[in-house]
């Protein structure tokens, strides 16, 4: 009995510590119609939270926080340079993503930090920025999906799912900003066209370059652990 649980065990940690698989199952996750509701309402948080960060940064503050059911979400901003916001949104989400995405890789007590610090900051977020019912039974589950990750530490999986979790922003971040070549007008990207004269096309291209770019920069930080790792097995066993 304990053997056969043991071996589950490791089974789920190869598969969570395989980045390749994890940014497959990413993919996957995507045309799965309920499991990825709640990677859609993270994706679309750390796009406004963005948003929110770079009004703080350049001098202005949050009014409201708003997230959808069906995955969008808005942030109202008072204050601030509003070239600045509007950039960070996909901008900053890639960010999100390489951060997490790289703290997680370090050391599984950095895991285990890094999500009480994104709790903490979906609890600030609650207090100060969240106006609505809907937003607050978002942001509440969101909490619940890193409070599950942090009580299921013991699995030895935490690291995976955090990393899954940068995967799935991450691909949002390259694809999201196609969706604003609809001609609309509307958008980061049409609001930055009016105020630099570049065409919305530039900034789009730009959001999807960069989301590829972080992608790129997260696979190869998890393949250079992974050399580290064999290489300190490898002297261990001939010590």
């Amino acid at each position: 009995m304990s053997q056969s649980s043991n071996t589950t065990s490791s089974t789920s940690v190869r598969l969570f510590t395989n980045v390749y698989l994890l940014l497959l199952l990413a993919i996957v996750i995507k045309y799965l119609p309920i499991v990825s509701i709640p990677f859609e309402w993270l994706e679309s948080y750390f796009h406004e939270i963005s948003h929110g960060i770079a009004a703080l940064l350049s001098g202005g503050h949050i009014v409201q926080i708003q997230l959808f059911a069906n995955g969008a979400g808005l942030c109202t901003t008072r204050g601030g340079s509003p070239m600045f916001i509007a950039f960070a949104g996909y901008f900053g989400a890639a960010i999100w993503a390489m951060v997490i995405f790289s703290l997680a890789n370090v050391h599984d007590k950095i895991s285990r930090v890094l999500s009480y610090l994104l709790v903490a900051l979906l609890v600030a977020s609650i207090i100060f920025w969240v106006r609505d019912f809907l937003t607050l039974f978002i942001c509440l589950i969101l909490v619940g999906v890193f409070a599950l990750s942090i009580k299921i530490q013991h699995l030895g999986i935490l690291k995976g799912v955090l990393q899954l979790i940068a995967l799935s922003v991450v691909l949002s971040a390259i694809k999201s900003p196609l969706y604003l070549m609809d001609n609309r007008a509307i958008g980061d990207a049409s609001a930055l066209q009016q105020m630099t004269m570049l065409p919305e096309v530039v900034w789009i291209l730009f959001w999807c370059g960069f989301g590829l770019f972080a992608l790129y920069r997260m696979l190869r930080s998890a393949h250079t652990s992974k050399l580290k790792t064999k290489a300190k097995a490898a002297k261990g066993a001939v010590s």
